[in-house]
């Protein structure tokens, strides 16, 4: 006899004629699944159905293809105005979970694509997880990255299933495992090939009742005392040296909890609804959701045009060009890389195949990719691409020159684009028979680490150019700001007095250490000093040149001495720092707190000064734009939710 289910919102529900119910997630009005309220509201009502009338076995799955479950709400998060609300949330989550987990029949958690956060902790609750072996399938806990930690039991039954070293890190780091990675790590139980059934596979799992692995003995004892307590504090010193508990609280309120009460389950699932509803108020938390918002609305600025790149070409085999061809290669497309002499290309090639190495999992894939990028002296390739990128030295004659050898050739609908950091989009446009079509593509080294590309637009160009550009950045995974042509766009602009008062100090005498040190304590993830030796300060000396206003002069003198010597920062082994194997020198000095405070008072007050003036000349369309262009592309403070959002607290609690 059939189980009878109510019509849900969010849940299809079959009964089939083996005695097992299929419950799948299907958010109402949405293109993934998420827990909200409602969602788990519903799941509450199913469950007690199964309670009454207990089924053969329980498949929790998606209707939504591809996608499982992305986690929790997050857009349900700022509603909450108390951490006791959210607490109480939490424990009715709890509730509704641990009624899945108690079920007196069997359980499995069929997984294909994302199953992170709450989704994960669901999945959690079942006897068993099988799960798509295709690249889209994910699981992991980014909770980290929005200031809290793993609420709805995942911190308890992680640690449980995997043991406690391999949990904490799991939730400690917020990587994102693929199936196989899982599969090891003890997280799914079984895979299934990509060309099988995951249907059949979780019906199996049903039938024949199979049960999760242990986790092993050596992994059970990290849960253990007196295992525990050491695990916890190297734990605690390991994240300290990643970030300061007194920006990012959550983890380390992770591990005070593992390391008190993973003894008692009820303990930790209270210490989880208590922590996580403090956290979840709290400032850092509240700025993490606004930046991961804001990541959200640079997404959608390459959605707005369906505009598929498969050829892309670049012009220039340098650091910046080659890495750029290599990064495109990387996601997929098919590039033709372009110099004066072949010999200039080689160097390109290899970093490219090196890359590829250290980023893709086989050596067939490596192959492929390899395969994917071409050295192209005669610029063959220009016909053909979607995409043309010059990444050339920065010189408006030979740029303008080299736009009027490939204009004739392009196709109809391909972008033109320029990676030029400092030179304005009008100057080098003027001579193009179609001036509308040149757009800059703003790239920052590394290319492969850094995810911001300006989109940089003058007064006359084309506006679906602009969304064209803005959806290829998002199809090589960067994140796509428009930007009007100005000197120094936004982020090398707001940097330039920032480095410019770091070079200011160090010439009175101030240590390179101390000086790192003071932005790091601010908030900001290197030090101007070490940054500038990153950047180059052959570039330094350049944005001197360009974009610092004042007398500069005695900046400028220092970087030549750098450079007369051959010093020009981590490229060449050595500048204000000495670097070994990509590693500087740099020394953890004491810090008197005040001096500190008055240190990077100074730094950040020219930067910040700078991002208001950027702010008022409408460099970008409005300040959250500019709130995510400077995080993503300085790295600035991102628990601080942004320069603009930061100044606006500021003046409010003045």
């Amino acid at each position: 006899m059939s189980i009878r289910f109510e019509n849900y919102d969010h849940w299809r529900v079959e009964h089939d004629s083996e005695d097992i119910v299929w419950v799948d997630c299907d958010r109402q009005g949405e293109t993934s699944n998420s827990l909200s309220e409602a969602v788990i509201r519903e799941l509450g009502e199913i469950i007690g159905v199964l309670e009454e009338d207990v089924p053969a076995g329980v498949v929790i799955g998606s209707a939504k293809p591809g996608s499982f479950i992305l986690g929790a709400d997050i857009r349900e998060f700022d509603h909450y105005e108390s951490a006791q609300q959210v607490s109480e949330k939490i424990r009715q989550g709890h509730e509704v979970f641990s009624r899945l987990e108690n079920l007196s029949c069997h359980t499995v958690a069929a997984i294909h694509g994302f199953a992170l956060g709450g989704g994960l902790e669901l999945a959690l609750c079942c006897d068993y997880i099988v799960a798509l072996n295709v690249d889209e399938t994910r699981v992991g806990f980014p909770e980290v990255k929005l200031g809290i930690f793993p609420g709805l039991g995942g911190t308890t039954r992680l640690t449980e299933r995997v043991g406690g070293l391999a949990g904490m890190q799991l939730m400690l780091t917020a990587r994102n495992l693929r199936a196989p990675a899982a599969r090891r790590a003890g997280v799914i139980d079984e895979l299934v090939d990509e060309f099988s059934s995951l249907h059949w596979s979780a019906r199996r799992a049903v039938v024949q009742k199979r049960s999760r692995r242990a986790a092993s003995v050596a992994a059970s004892l990290t849960n253990r005392q007196p295992a525990r307590g050491t695990l916890a504090r190297v734990l605690h010193r390991k994240t300290a040296q990643k970030v300061n508990p007194q920006h990012y609280p959550a983890p380390f309120r992770m591990i005070d909890l593992w390391a008190e009460h993973r003894d008692n389950r009820r303990r930790m699932f209270e210490g989880e609804a208590r922590m996580v509803g403090e956290l979840m108020v709290g400032e850092t938390a509240r700025n993490l959701r606004r930046v991961f918002f804001l990541t959200e609305r640079m997404k959608a600025l390459g959605k707005a045009e369906e505009f598929a790149v498969r050829r892309v070409h670049v012009v220039g085999a340098g650091v910046m060009g080659g890495d750029i061809a290599a990064w495109c290669v990387l996601q997929g497309l098919e590039v033709t890389l372009q110099d004066r002499e072949a010999q200039l290309i080689e160097p390109a090639l290899k970093r490219a195949k090196a890359l590829f190495r250290k980023r893709l999992r086989s050596k067939p894939a490596v192959i492929a990719a390899t395969a994917r990028l071409m050295a192209d002296v005669s610029g063959a390739g220009v016909p053909r691409a979607d995409v043309i990128i010059e990444a050339i030295f920065e010189d408006a004659d030979a740029k303008r020159a080299l736009y009027a050898s490939i204009e004739p050739r392009m196709a109809g609908h391909a972008v033109l684009a320029t990676n030029t950091s400092a030179l304005p989009l009008e100057d080098l446009a003027r001579d193009l028979a179609e001036p509308s079509r040149l757009i800059g593509l703003h790239f920052f080294n590394p290319v492969a680490k850094m995810p911001l590309v300006e989109v940089i637009h003058g007064q006359g160009t084309d506006e679906q150019t602009v969304t064209r550009g803005c959806a290829f950045c998002a199809q090589i995974n960067r994140f796509p700001l428009p930007v009007r042509s100005a000197p120094g766009f936004l982020v090398n602009r707001v940097l330039a007095p920032y480095l410019m008062e770091a070079f200011t100090l160090f010439l009175e005498g101030v240590d390179r250490d101390v000086i790192d040190a003071s932005a790091i304590r601010f908030g900001m993830p290197m030090g101007p000093i070490e940054l500038a030796d990153i950047v180059g300060l052959d570039v330094c000396m350049k944005v001197a040149e360009t974009l610092a206003s004042g007398d500069v002069n005695e900046q400028r003198e220092l970087l030549q001495k750098k450079l007369d010597a051959g010093e020009l920062g981590k490229k060449s082994g050595q500048g204000f720092y000495t670097w070994t194997k990509g590693k500087a020198d740099r020394q953890a000095p004491e810090l008197d707190s005040t001096y500190a405070d008055q240190l990077s008072a100074r730094l950040m007050n020219a930067f910040l000064a700078e991002c208001r003036s950027a702010s008022t000349d409408g460099i970008v369309a409005d300040d959250d734009l500019l709130d995510a262009g400077i995080i993503f592309g300085t790295g600035f403070a991102p628990f601080l939710g942004g320069p603009m959002h930061y100044l606006k607290q500021q003046e409010t609690s003045a």
